[in-house]
């Protein structure tokens, strides 16, 4: 099972980026997608991500400004980023909880966005 993240890029401070994930392999099915950043530490933050059949959830700061759209039929993850801040800029990784041969959490490979001020 893999998920291969794209969109990542270059902004201004207010400007936008959509980021997208696609989960590939022996995926019988998801119990929930989302995105996460990493801080300089190595901790991943929650950003936006959403349970099968249930509510999305974002982080504080993101709320308002980010959209999430989950496919979990197509086995895809969105994410609209607006307005976005110098502080936000991070290497974001997709996340999914996957069915497989056993149930397993996936990382992508993450993607930089970095926002100048």
């Amino acid at each position: 099972v893999q998920l291969q993240a794209s969109g990542g890029g270059l902004v201004q401070a207010g400007g936008s980026l959509r980021l997208s994930c696609v989960a590939s392999g022996d995926v019988r099915s998801i119990n929930k997608m989302g995105w996460y950043r990493q801080l300089p530490g190595g901790e991943r933050v929650m950003v936006a991500e959403q349970i099968r059949g249930g509510s999305i959830m974002y982080g504080n700061s993101v709320k308002g400004r980010f959209t999430l759209s989950a496919d979990f039929g197509k086995k895809t993850v969105a994410l609209q980023m607006n307005n976005l801040k110098p502080e936000e800029s991070s290497v974001y990784l997709c996340n999914a909880d996957v069915n497989s041969d056993y149930r397993v959490v996936v990382w992508g490979q993450g993607t930089l966005v970095t926002v100048s001020s």
